[in-house]
């Protein structure tokens, strides 16, 4: 009792079934066969060693297992934190020197895991929802192209100074003629191998299978003798505990932010996607503070970024995870490899990894899914290219940042520009729809002006909606403006006076304005000032068919 109260052990221990052991563990191992090859092509990608790779899928694995709340999310690290460590690193390190790369490293990710912990402190869980769907499309689809792009060198066996996106590209093209034969042969064979496994036999561990074979064939075959680059070196063990470069938290942290803010929105889009029905629901802030900890704990122990990863999030949940104890297995396979399998990996051909990050690249960019946005609104279609162009042109992080703004601004100017519609009766029914050419049949009543304002109205609309109704005003000459504000979901201060002075106003000219169908939020709001004064009890009405009701009716006996 008292181990429990000090140490208290995880939800999903306290309630663990005997059942769940079998299928648990079988998914671990399934997805450790795919992380850890994947791990280590991470790692690459973000110019890192490949055994950083190997111990991002340890220590923050662990960590999340047993502070995380989605039973089947598998945290380590993916594409888009791969993408994003490297370009930060590589404005630290232009050199690419390796010792200097781990010690950026070191307090990147030390910066990422204090950001998550302190978002999660401030209960900020909420601000991954500000990262809309078709934003995500264009910057996972632009991640894509630049990684396939940055790969390309090394399955072709050739070497430049990296540059820009373009600058990449055009050297990439100069330096055809320098390409190695045998190292193409040993990437597009792995590309090749990748996909026919994948699509002939889905259930086996590809990337695990591919990376065997990359191996059994460079020891086989002798390909290091034949120009073909091999990883190299990986030592055995755990990591030596690191002391994080204080001297480059004022470099770094706006990127620590970029890459945290990535993290916790895949990390929660990916326990989202494969929560089953009966498991409890993720939650966010708590999650927020179990990534936190696990990079922030990682950073120690030479882990780079990390999160939760759709890909192996999907498999795990494929495999048959019931809990977090799937997660366990992995890292404790894991473990395994760092201690016995690292000189066999160190014989693994540089082109097969990039040859595999290019396979898992690929399905980054979903041409179909800009072509069902844009078959729906132009507007966030706009918004899905401009993040895809960023990222291609600009750099990752810059490139959703812009995206990001220009969806908010136009939200914001959604929010400041809200319709208002002309109402029409369809006939002989209550119906009430806005006025359209398709329905010239629909019923209009004279000297009453049906209108339908619709979103909230505040100090930063309310102008817009007056002179939207002004001008209908002019053009109708009612004797009642009815405004139909079922649609009105709050009203500010600036807004009933907005309605007042219109009251007001038309008044003078025996015009009268009446109130319909407002929620019980807004009527309280309304009856306490001064627009509910003016327009009492007879001015607001429960719904429009009880408002027309009463204009007919008034219309008859002044007749």
């Amino acid at each position: 009792m008292w181990a429990h109260r000090w140490f208290p052990l995880p939800e999903w221990l306290l309630s663990y079934r005997r059942d769940w052991l079998r299928p648990d563990v079988v998914a671990g191992l399934t997805t450790g066969a795919v992380i850890i090859p994947k791990a280590m092509a991470y790692a690459m990608m973000a110019g890192l060693p490949v055994q950083v790779g190997l111990y991002t899928a340890l220590l923050p694995m662990l960590i999340y297992a047993v502070l995380g709340t989605s039973r089947v999310l598998s945290v380590s690290t993916s594409t888009t934190l791969a993408v994003l460590t490297a370009a930060q690193l590589g404005q630290v390190v232009p050199s690419g020197e390796p010792a200097a790369m781990l010690r950026a490293m070191t307090i990147l990710t030390f910066l990422v895991g204090a950001a998550l912990v302190l978002a999660s402190l401030l209960r900020l869980g909420f601000v991954a929802d500000f990262i809309s769907e078709p934003v995500l499309v264009g910057f996972r689809a632009g991640i894509g192209v630049v990684i396939i792009v940055d790969q390309i060198p090394k399955v072709l066996g050739i070497h430049f100074t990296r540059g820009t996106f373009v600058q990449n590209v055009l050297a990439t093209f100069h330096n055809l003629p320098k390409t190695s034969v045998a190292t193409v042969a040993v990437g597009l064979m792995v590309v090749l191998f990748l996909l026919g496994i994948e699509h002939y036999m889905p259930k086996m561990p590809a990337p695990l299978l591919a990376v065997s074979a990359a191996i059994v064939a460079a020891n086989f075959f002798h390909l290091q003798h034949r120009g073909v680059e091999l990883v190299g070196h990986i030592p055995q063990g755990l990591p030596s505990v690191v002391r994080p470069d204080l001297s480059l938290v004022s470099v770094l942290w706006p990127g620590a932010l970029g890459i945290a803010l990535m993290s916790f929105t895949e990390t929660i889009a990916a326990g989202r996607a494969f929560a089953r029905k009966n498991d409890p629901k993720p939650r966010a802030d708590q999650d927020l503070l179990a990534t936190g900890l696990a990079n922030f704990a990682g950073a120690f122990f030479g882990a780079m970024p990390g999160g939760g990863g759709t890909t192996q999030t999907a498999v795990n949940a494929r495999a048959g995870a019931c809990t977090q104890l799937a997660e366990v297995v992995t890292a404790a396979m894991t473990l395994v490899t760092i201690f016995f399998l690292a000189p066999l990996i160190a014989t693994m051909p540089q082109s097969a990894l990039a040859g595999m990050v290019i396979v898992y690249s690929f399905g980054l960019i979903k041409p179909i899914e800009f072509r069902d946005i844009l078959s729906i609104r132009w507007t966030e279609f706009s918004w899905a290219i401009i993040a895809f162009a960023g990222v291609v042109l600009a750099g990752t992080l810059q490139g959703i940042v812009v995206a990001i703004i220009v969806s908010l601004a136009t939200l914001a100017h959604q929010v400041a520009n809200p319709p208002v519609y002309v109402l029409r009766r369809k006939p002989g029914t209550n119906v009430f729809r806005p006025e359209s050419p398709e329905h010239p049949e629909d019923e209009s009543f004279p000297g009453l002006l049906l209108l339908r304002p619709e979103g909230p109205i505040f100090f930063a609309n309310a102008a817009h909606v007056a002179h939207q109704i002004e001008p209908l005003i002019r053009k109708t000459q009612p004797t009642v403006i009815a405004v139909d504000a079922s649609g009105v979901l709050d009203m500010e201060y600036t807004a009933l006076k907005m309605f007042a002075q219109v009251a007001k106003t038309q008044s003078q000219h025996g015009v009268q304005l009446w109130l319909i169908g407002m929620n019980p939020r807004v009527l309280a709001i309304v009856q306490r000032s001064p627009l509910g004064q003016m327009l009492r009890r007879e001015g607001m009405f429960f719904n429009l068919e009880i408002a027309v009701a009463r204009f007919l009716a008034t219309a008859h006996d002044r007749s």
